[in-house]
């Protein structure tokens, strides 16, 4: 194909469109990030309920310039014509129903799973659309011993096939440059056999006999043995041992969070400690070095600080997906969710709600029955996400400070409660406001293989960075709210305090060691004062009788309100609190754990942290998701009625799990 450079002056060709299609689990997301790096973004596909992600690349021209393109990838389907949304969505684009047509499309084929893709890349081939195969995970497929006759296959289906392994980044170039070759000519259509009308039976029945004619060794296709891999899936995929290995896999999962991230933990607190103490020097003393310190740095480094766990989760669980594992995973569980009235299809959108509960509910948009999207709507915060994190940390910490296992198992624990009230909730529901039988989940098991490094590392910081912006916006807009409420309206010092502080300064020459213990009793004084009278002080002890059952005070129960708007709130609400408070060099999860109450005992007790992991776990405290459930649903019942009920709940759990804990005498 030969192109003419442009003459200067005349415009640019519009963008090509591309479409980039294949199979769950076939490495499409991979190849995608392969081509377009950082250029994506995800976007609400025009006149459609999907979400894609849209990235931008440039394809090669023979003899001319190259050309920027847009690269629309698709949700994983199976077919064109099956009764699905990503199915819908998909055909009307290659029909050009849904705005202007795409000019190619790359099909993404698992090379150790040939059959499906090709009849897929052969479905959009005969419609008329113009398709380069990406013969993807070709290195496996080497080390499996299968071979192929790239040639023959790419005659059979009348288009470019180019074998790559988007993990490494082999066979890129290649794949750009027949997809350049194949933007240069017509489209061929499908090889005569399926031009005229074949059903989607027919194509499968052609594929078959295309991969057994150009794909060979041992274990390319019908070979029944008994393989290490099939012993493998029958494990993972046991109704008993695939949970008992699933729940092991997740003890130690966080395990690993609590054992690897400490460092990087403590390097966060004592960076942040040495910039207040930079800052308290250099700044004058008044309201805009306490506004700094006390309120904006102390919250900000309270929540801060859990980064490297947050990053570690999501580094290590796509390292599990990419192994192939939470697929056989996603099994086991379609056999228990439909016992309780979910569909098999609820466990992807329950998966991503363990990130945030937000893509979760977005991603509900592919299951197909109303009632079965509408239960998995109600129950997916239910799972514990990454703004619950700070929260399990500090919690899980102060009971098990020095015990890594004994955390892990807790986190576990927490999970897993999470898990059971999703469960039971559903049950409840498909019995009253959403009757009937739930759809078992069609999935074609993907290959093990390594995870990429690479790929986990990316998306470890693309959550990381999330969780900044966050910190960013709304804790840092919650953090100075909470510092004025807690500064205003200034106190007097108590008669107490100033009787002391004369008393100090007359001792002063004769004992400066009683009179610097009496400044500072004096100087504690004053500060309990101030936040007895302050706003946040009126306000916390205004609602304290509300969870004064559960073991909180006003100071635990402004943490609590607060994170009513968002989870991550809570720790920086006792940062700023207790930074108000205490006057320590310790770093600020220290200072928490140590604070006391009005009364001097302290804020936190083992049933105290227990209740307020088993309220955290439970309840709805998160005024984003309660407008993405409006907006999905249309409708403000649903959301309130999952207010009522997990707030309700995580209530009554609290509450009986604190006083359990009281009558066993660990209070």
């Amino acid at each position: 194909m030969t192109v003419a450079a442009p003459r200067a002056g005349s415009p640019a060709p519009a963008p090509l469109r591309l479409l980039l299609v294949g199979n769950p689990n076939a490495g499409k997301t991979t190849l995608f990030n392969r081509l377009c790096g950082l250029r994506a973004k995800t976007a609400n596909f025009p006149g459609t309920t999907t979400d894609l992600r849209v990235g931008r690349l440039q394809v090669p021209a023979d003899g001319g310039l190259p050309r920027a393109a847009e690269l629309l990838d698709l949700p994983g389907l199976y077919a064109l014509d099956l009764d699905l949304p990503e199915s819908r969505l998909a055909a009307g684009l290659v029909a050009g129903e849904e705005g202007a047509r795409p000019d190619a499309a790359i099909v993404v084929a698992d090379a150790t799973q040939l059959v499906r893709p090709l009849a897929l890349a052969a479905d959009i081939a005969r419609r008329g659309m113009p398709v380069v195969v990406a013969l993807n995970m070709i290195d496996l497929a080497r080390r499996r011993g299968i071979s192929f006759d790239v040639g023959r296959l790419a005659l059979a289906l009348g288009a470019p096939v180019v074998p790559v392994s988007a993990r490494r980044g082999e066979g890129i170039d290649q794949l750009l440059a027949a997809l350049a070759f194949a933007l240069g000519r017509p489209a061929p259509g499908a090889p005569p056999p399926l031009a005229a009308g074949a059903e989607m039976a027919e194509l499968e029945a052609w594929s078959e006999r295309v991969v057994a004619e150009s794909v060979g060794g041992e274990r390319a296709v019908g070979s029944g043995s008994d393989t290490l891999i099939d012993r493998l899936d029958a494990t993972f995929t046991h109704p008993i041992a695939g949970l008992a290995i699933f729940f092991g896999v997740m003890a130690a999962l966080f395990w690993s969070i609590f054992a690897l991230a400490t460092v990087p933990m403590d390097l966060i607190e004592a960076t942040f400690a040495h910039f207040g103490g930079w800052l308290e020097g250099a700044l004058p003393a008044g309201a805009v070095r306490d506004l700094l310190i006390g309120g904006l740095l102390g919250g900000i480094s309270g929540t801060v600080v859990f980064l490297p766990q947050i990053c570690l989760l999501f580094f290590l669980i796509t390292l599990l997906e990419d192994t192939g594992y939470l697929a056989r995973a996603a099994f086991v569980m379609d056999r228990l969710l439909c016992r309780f009235g979910l569909p098999g299809y609820a466990f992807v959108p329950l998966l991503t709600s363990h990130a945030c509960a937000i893509p979760g509910i977005l991603s509900t948009r592919l299951i197909p029955d109303r009632h079965d999207r509408f239960a998995t709507i109600l129950v997916a915060p239910f799972q514990s996400c990454s703004a619950r994190l700070p929260v399990y940390v500090l919690l899980t910490g102060f009971l098990f400070p020095t015990r890594p296992a004994a955390a892990g198992l807790a986190f576990t624990g927490c999970y897993l409660l999470g898990g059971l009230a999703a469960l039971g909730s559903a049950l409840v529901a498909r019995r009253t406001i959403l009757p009937g039988r739930s759809r078992p989940m069609v999935l074609e098991l993907p290959t093990y293989k390594m995870p990429s490094v690479r790929v986990a590392l990316a998306h470890a910081l693309e959550q990381g960075w999330e969780f900044l912006r966050t910190v960013g916006t709304v804790i840092l807009a919650i953090c100075f709210v909470m510092w004025w409420l807690s500064a205003y309206p200034v106190a007097a010092p108590p008669p107490a305090a100033a009787e002391l502080a004369a008393r100090a300064e007359a001792l002063a020459p004769s004992d400066p060691a009683r009179a610097e213990a009496m400044t500072e009793e004096a100087a504690t004084l004053t500060r309990r004062a101030q936040q007895e009278q302050s706003f946040a002080g009126r306000i916390g002890r205004g609602l304290e009788p509300l969870f004064a059952p559960l073991g909180y005070d006003w100071r635990l129960t402004m943490g609590v309100v607060t994170s009513f708007a968002a989870r991550e709130v809570f720790v920086a609400t006792l940062a700023v609190l207790v930074g108000a408070d205490e006057e320590s060099e310790a770093g600020v999860l220290e200072r928490i754990h140590a604070a006391t109450r009005d009364d001097g005992s302290p804020l936190f007790t083992p049933a105290t942290a227990v209740s307020l992991l088993v309220f955290f776990v439970l309840a709805m405290q998160c005024l984003s998701t309660l407008v993405t459930v409006r907006r999905e649903t249309r409708s403000w019942r649903w959301p309130l009625l999952q207010l009522g009920w997990m707030t309700g709940l995580a209530w009554i759990s609290a509450f009986a799990a604190f006083h359990a804990l009281g009558a066993f005498g660990i209070s």
